[in-house]
């Protein structure tokens, strides 16, 4: 996409973090913007905020978890603008800890939120950018963690990488089918968001968190990663670089030097494995 202005951006996670700073960006090129967040009253000012900026605003609460709430706020941007040409999945929660005690609710959480936001998004409005033709694009928000797993992390990677591979099916899919719809897939490491705050946002029914005692080392890890977050990357720097994959259809979003590093030792992990025990034949 190369023409911005006057078109439609839809963004989830949008009243803070990288979602607010996306919007943002995206507004002063002259789009439209449909904002979606769970938390209504600071999604309400971010509308409010944000409409001195963009040339027009709308907003949804919407938990990306449901797929009729997607829906609704689809049928919201066709409503109030008639065409949806940016899609930005971004919203986002993070759960920390060893995997054998992660519940079975921490898990619904999380990946109904991190996994099939993304997956509802495509469902709902891919199908809407082919309908009505013409360059779109769709971000879907990933991790580092989705390129290369930490301990710790684990839930939470498992569901940035379906993320990351789910976004490298779908680039090819439209590619293939003959659509210009593109794709990317943002892959930040530490930026100064409230993710380590998640919880602020869980639904009751899903609640209650693993009894189990944390081990020392995932505590340590915790605490140290939740004071990196405030001296992380400003989301303003990651909204750019979307800006900047958007416009020239770029697929991966790298905010950090270190993933580039962490990837090609990971890569270079698998292929020695491998070829050290190689397949008969």
């Amino acid at each position: 996409m190369k023409d911005l202005s006057g078109k439609t951006a839809v963004i989830t996670g949008a009243a803070s973090g990288i979602g607010r700073a996306m919007a943002e960006r995206f507004g002063a090129e002259g789009m439209n913007l449909v904002l979606a967040d769970i938390d209504p009253d600071a999604l309400k000012k971010a509308e409010t905020e944000l409409s001195s900026v963009a040339p027009a605003v709308a907003s949804r609460r919407t938990d990306v978890s449901s797929g009729a709430d997607v829906q609704a706020l689809a049928d919201l941007a066709l409503e109030k603008f008639g065409a949806v040409h940016l899609v930005c999945n971004n919203a986002g929660v993070g759960i920390g800890g060893a995997l054998w005690d992660m519940t079975e609710k921490d898990w619904q959480w999380l990946l109904g939120v991190n996994l099939w936001g993304v997956i509802h998004g495509v469902r709902t409005f891919v199908p809407i950018m082919l309908k009505q033709g013409g360059e779109a694009h769709i971000v879907n928000t990933a991790s580092g963690a989705g390129l290369d797993a930490r301990p710790w992390l684990g839930m939470y990677a498992a569901s940035k990488y379906a993320v990351v591979g789910l976004s490298e099916s779908l680039r090819g899919e439209l590619a293939m089918s003959g659509s210009q719809v593109g794709v990317s897939v943002l892959c930040p490491v530490v930026v100064n968001t409230r993710i380590g705050e998640s919880e602020r946002n869980r639904p009751q029914e899903l609640s209650g968190v693993g009894e189990a005692e944390v081990p020392a080392a995932a505590a340590a890890f915790g605490e140290a990663f939740r004071a990196a977050l405030a001296a992380g990357l400003p989301p303003p720097q990651v909204a750019e670089a979307v800006l900047d994959a958007v416009l020239n259809n770029r697929l991966y979003i790298l905010t950090h030097a270190e993933t580039v590093d962490r990837v090609r030792a990971r890569t270079e992990r698998i292929l020695n494995d491998a070829n050290a025990r190689p397949l008969a034949g």
